[in-house]
This record gives C-alpha cells, sequence and structure tokens, in this order.
C-alpha cells in the first residue's frame, strides 16, 4: 500500500529539477490508427510475459517472495508478494512456466510467510527475505499491515483456487490455516479497521482504513474470515459511512460515484479488483464497474484535455498514479500532477478501456527508454526527458494481472470463487446488479459521445457485453443489419461481431449505442 505524507518532499524536488527538454521519441508516432489483433496479441503477451520475469527471475531465492523494487535487495513485501502469486498462475496458463514448478514456488512462499513475524496473524509491510523478520516502514510502522496483509491473502486465495490437484493439497491447507490465523477483529479501532498495529504502541499510526480507497478487499476478507469475522457495522460505519465515500460530481465529462475530486491515484481502481470483479460488484452507494471506469476515464481526461499542455500529455500518453518520479515517489493524481506518468496506470486499466489503454501499451513500447528487461520502468515525465531506471512490485503486478483479466478473466474467475470472498461481500451488501436490458458496460468518451472498440487481440473479433432483464427472444443490430439474433434467459452475454473500421450504432430492444471502431 501507499504512504504519501513522507514523500512530499520527493514531489517538491520534482518541481526543482532541472532537466532537458522533452525526450523527441516521445513526440512521434500515433497508436490510435487500427492494428491488427495479431499485433496487440503479440505486444500484451510481450508485456505480460517481460513483467513476470520481475516476480520469477527477480524473486528472492531464499523466499520466493518479491522484492519491494528492482533494487531493494533482502527488502520484500507482502502486498507484492500477493500479486506475484497470482501473476504465476498466468505464467502457467500462458506456459511460461510449468505447473509444478509454479506449485513449487508457490509453496516455497507460503513456507515462508507461516514462519515469518506476525501481529495478530497479520504481517507487516516489509519483511527481511532471508530472515523472515520485520522490517519496519516507518519509524511508527513495525507491525501488522492490514491493507498489505489482504493484498497478500488475495494472491494465497487464488493459489489456492487454482492448484487443487491432490498433491497440491499442501499449499491449499497450509493457505487455510494462515488465513484463519489472521485476527480481524484485534484490528478494530475507532469504529473500523486500523490500517497498522505496533507491538509497541498499538495505535501510534493513527490512521483507519476509511473508504474510498484500496481498503475494500481488506473488508470483504475480513467480513468473510471463518474465524475472525468483524460485525457488519464495521465496515458500514468505518468504510463506507463517512463524508469522504460519496461524491457523484462530474469531472472532465464523467460521473464519479465514489471517491475524492478527480478520483485520486488510479491504483484505486485497481488493487482490491486484481481478483474482485467489478462487474459483478454493486451495491446502494455504487456499481462499482462503473466506479472503475469513470475513475479512469476522469483521470485520462485530464491528462489529456485539463493538464498543463507542456507537460507532454496526450491520449497516446496518460495515467497518473502512485509512482516514482524525478525527485522521489508520491501519489500523483489529477489534484496532485507534477508531470509523471506511469505506466501501471493506463494498462492496469485495460480490462475498463481497452482502446484507450492499448493507445498507451503501442506508444510505451516505441519509447526505447520506457522498456527493460522487467517491462516497463516505474515512471517517465515527458517534459522533463526523465525516465525512471528502476520498477516496483505493487506496480509491475496489475499490469500482468489486469492484462490477463481483460484477455481471459482468469484473476477473476478464481478470486470470485473463494468462499471467504462470497460471504465477505454478501455481509457488505455488494452483489451482482439487476441490469436492464441494453449494454451494461458500456462506457462512452465524453468527447464524442461514443464507446470506442478494438478487436479482442485474441478472439479478432469487437465485443459488446448486453445484458438481458428478462427472458426473451434478441436481436442485435448493427446500423439496422442483424449481427447476431438469438432466444436467452434473463442475464449477460458478451456477444462478437464484425464491422468495418468507422462510425456505427448498435441497436438492442429499444437501446442505442453509438460507437467507433478501430
Amino acid at each position: 500500500m501507499r504512504r504519501f505524507p513522507r514523500l512530499l518532499a520527493g514531489t517538491l524536488a520534482v518541481l526543482a529539477f532541472a532537466c532537458g527538454g522533452q525526450d523527441e521519441e516521445q513526440l512521434e508516432g500515433d497508436s490510435a490508427a487500427s492494428v491488427a489483433p495479431a499485433a496487440d496479441r503479440q505486444l500484451l503477451e510481450e508485456i505480460q510475459r517481460t513483467t513476470f520475469r520481475y516476480f520469477w527471475e527477480s524473486a528472492h531465492p531464499a523466499s520466493g517472495m518479491a522484492r519491494e523494487r528492482s533494487t531493494s535487495g533482502d527488502t520484500v513485501t507482502t502486498g507484492g508478494t500477493g500479486f506475484g502469486l497470482q501473476a504465476i498462475v498466468v505464467g502457467v496458463e500462458r506456459g511460461w512456466i510449468s505447473r509444478a514448478d509454479a506449485y513449487a514456488r508457490s509453496l516455497q512462499i507460503a513456507r515462508f510467510l507461516e514462519k515469518a513475524d506476525r501481529f495478530d496473524g497479520a504481517w507487516s509491510h516489509w519483511v527481511n527475505g532471508k530472515t523472515a523478520k520485520t522490517i519496519p516502514f516507518g519509524a511508527k510502522d513495525d507491525g501488522g499491515d492490514l491493507v498489505e496483509t489482504a493484498l497478500l491473502l488475495e494472491g494465497l486465495l487464488t493459489s489456492r483456487a487454482y492448484f487443487t490437484l491432490p498433491e497440491e493439497a499442501e499449499l491449499r491447507t497450509l493457505v487455510d490455516s494462515l488465513y484463519r490465523d489472521v485476527d480481524f477483529t484485534a484490528y478494530i479501532h475507532d469504529n473500523a479497521l486500523a490500517w497498522h498495529k505496533s507491538p509497541r504502541d498499538p495505535w501510534q499510526m493513527g490512521v483507519e482504513i476509511r473508504g474510498w480507497n484500496e481498503g475494500l478487499i481488506a473488508y470483504v476478507l475480513a467480513l468473510g474470515s471463518p474465524t475472525h469475522p468483524i460485525p457488519t457495522e464495521i465496515y458500514t460505519r468505518g468504510f463506507t459511512g463517512l463524508f469522504g465515500f460519496k461524491n457523484s460530481w462530474f469531472y472532465g465529462g464523467y460521473q464519479l460515484p465514489l471517491g475524492p475530486a478527480w478520483g485520486g491515484p488510479l491504483f484505486l481502481a485497481h488493487y482490491s479488483f486484481l481478483g474482485m470483479d467489478p462487474r459483478k460488484m454493486a451495491d446502494q452507494h455504487a456499481g462499482y464497474w462503473n466506479q472503475v471506469s469513470m475513475h479512469t476515464r476522469i483521470n485520462r481526461a485530464w491528462c489529456v484535455h485539463n493538464a498543463q499542455k507542456d507537460n507532454g500529455y496526450s491520449a497516446d500518453l496518460w495515467g497518473l498514479t502512485a509512482s516514482d518520479n524525478p525527485g522521489g515517489y508520491f501519489a500523483h493524481s489529477p489534484t496532485d500532477d507534477f508531470g509523471t506518468i506511469a505506466p501501471t496506470a493506463a494498462l492496469s486499466s485495460i480490462a475498463y478501456t481497452p482502446y484507450e489503454s492499448l493507445r498507451v501499451a503501442r506508444k510505451l513500447r516505441s519509447m526505447p527508454r520506457a522498456w527493460g528487461p522487467l517491462g516497463f520502468v516505474d515512471a517517465l515525465h515527458p517534459k522533463l526527458g526523465w525516465f525512471d531506471t528502476q520498477t516496483i512490485a505493487i506496480d509491475q503486478g496489475p499490469i500482468i494481472l489486469m492484462i490477463e483479466n481483460y484477455r481471459t478473466g482468469l484473476l477473476w474467475q478464481l478470486g470470485m470463487s473463494a468462499p471467504e470472498v462470497k460471504a465477505g461481500l454478501a455481509k457488505a451488501n455488494i452483489a451482482e446488479p439487476d441490469h436492464a436490458t441494453g449494454f451494461y458496460l458500456a462506457t462512452k468518451d465524453a468527447d464524442d459521445d461514443r464507446l470506442h472498440l478494438v478487436r479482442h487481440p485474441d478472439r479478432g473479433r469487437y465485443e459488446i457485453d448486453l445484458a438481458f432483464q428478462e427472458a426473451g427472444n434478441y436481436q442485435l443490430l448493427l446500423d439496422d443489419r442483424p449481427v447476431w439474433t438469438m432466444g436467452h434467459a434473463k442475464g449477460t452475454e458478451r456477444v462478437p461481431f464484425d464491422a468495418s473500421v468507422g462510425q456505427h450504432t448498435l441497436r438492442l430492444a429499444n437501446r442505442t449505442l453509438k460507437i467507433e471502431t478501430h
């Protein structure tokens, strides 16, 4: 997870940083042109596979854990290791590693976590990869970190759901034990879950997990705990019940249901949704697909239309989130924008904005200094011509995982299958929404009121997600030409279709959707 106040000095340093002008490689090319699906498939495969090396080849040899960043030595990260465990599953499915090797590495990590320092069952943010002892994240942050623990548990539960063979039982048993050991009730403080708990002075950090932020996953796992579940009112009072949870204002032409002005750093739309499927989550506060989609589009709109023009942002280069910058590390967002783009921001939103995110992926891959042996560098500053030389676990992981969710939905399927996740969501009153007939996942570009579509890189056709409020016979029309006809039960379906590049209109029942195909 991210701590921001201590990083302010680094951000101020950015403002004083002097460098040459824009790197010319950032000013050339246009990734908006229509691209063959095979080219995008090759690009995404390369990005995923190269980024996977961070968690496979660069993991700590004694523990298998993910290092905090590429230069961290023995300092390993718990939340980033959760992402790494999920990435290992992707590695098996994509054929990069064998199932046997993946299981052995996952078991190595779980065994290490069993002997690592724990605080009421929760792990610290940083651990020594050799000794399994806590490395303090800060002077007062020397104990359990519940959000990092939740991100780690999300990865462990993914491993448990995937490794189901009889000979893989040890890992499943160990994951069960590790989860059951976490006493979430011991972290209740001031009618909320505490982010941290120190063994010296339990509440000295004074930070609770209050929404809207990346802490949703912590509450879901705490509510769904089979041994130490928290009362539902801790969630409703601590996470959703305060002034800062709801929003509903418009930014850049998009209405944001939850969270801070302009959405905040874009990792808020990623971390809880690496394994939890926002398409199947809604409550009285928001539809969570709409939340993460609007947040992404608002972030992009700021970069393209509202940021300082000399920042060097464009429709091919956008995305503000917590990352390195020329002077340190900071949680960049539209309200705290100092000119730094992080590749993880747009790329980890690809499941929400495929066309827009693919444009960024193509652009970044054309920039030699943005690419390295472990994937994209953590950040770049277009105006100053600065490129990072490091990579960070919690930024690299979501790139692999969300590209996979876009391509196959694998992590969403595994994550939502966990009984504890199902129980936690039910106790939070988060359920799959009941959609009206129509284009239920379509979020249109505010500039032209159209949904921009790109052919799926693996399946080679355009796709649109449809909802059917009741059983009946349905027909999807493209410019009044039938492209799909079927009797369908109440529910949803992703429908492929073919179309020429250009502007079109889709119709389903009495609903219409303007699209542009690329």
